[in-house]
């Protein structure tokens, strides 16, 4: 996604979320107190992604303009922003909340029908070596299962018991129902999932 316009417009912070007729992409200037929201209406067929970038061009044109009228880029981010609506007090909505990822593959978590959030809990080796038991039972060769599936579980709980005895974690900034958009590290990053499991290797 499109950062060149962001960073003209000293974006600490953005957000960008769509619904199914308008996309919506909220900035937090550095050194500003009030959010500037941009709301544009959907094409129809067309995918997020690209209304994102015809939103981003039509505003990067705008800033340039500007830019080539004056020779002044803090007026010409100044032209942008008159684009947008502000909204006061609004800043809570687009500061990103911090989660704690459990740093485990999500091949492991698969095999025995885990979700990261069974790691937030405080009984997550209990949830561990019951969800183990279960998945042996179904697949042990000795019960008719199949031999790889079942070393594929049991070196899951291996790894699974491995990180419980030092369980370490993974601190993402973001949100869970839109793209962030980090100022210090100039980039976009995708909505942070309800920890759905990796697919296996």
């Amino acid at each position: 996604m499109q950062t060149g316009l962001l960073k003209a417009l000293r974006a600490k912070y953005a957000s960008f979320y769509f619904t199914e007729t308008l996309i919506i992409m909220d900035l937090l200037p550095y050194g500003e107190k009030n959010l500037f929201s941009f709301i544009y209406p959907r094409s129809k067929g067309h995918k997020p992604a690209d209304d994102f970038s015809q939103m981003a061009n039509t505003l990067g044109n705008l800033w340039w303009a500007e830019k080539k009228r004056t020779n002044k880029k803090y007026l010409a981010s100044r032209q942008v922003l008159t684009a947008a609506e502000r909204a006061e007090n609004r800043t809570d909505s687009i500061k990103p909340i911090e989660l704690k990822i459990p740093s485990i593959k999500g091949s492991s978590l698969l095999y025995l029908k885990l979700g990261k959030t069974d790691l937030e809990s405080c009984e997550y080796q209990t949830i561990i070596k019951k969800k183990y038991r279960k998945e042996a039972k179904k697949h042990h060769p000795d019960l008719g299962g199949n031999p790889d599936v079942f070393r594929k579980i049991h070196k899951a709980y291996e790894d699974l018991l491995s990180w419980a005895d030092n369980p370490t974690f993974i601190k993402r900034l973001g949100f869970p129902d839109k793209w962030f958009y980090n100022g210090k590290q100039n980039r976009w990053v995708q909505p942070i999932p309800d920890y759905p499991p990796d697919q296996p290797d």
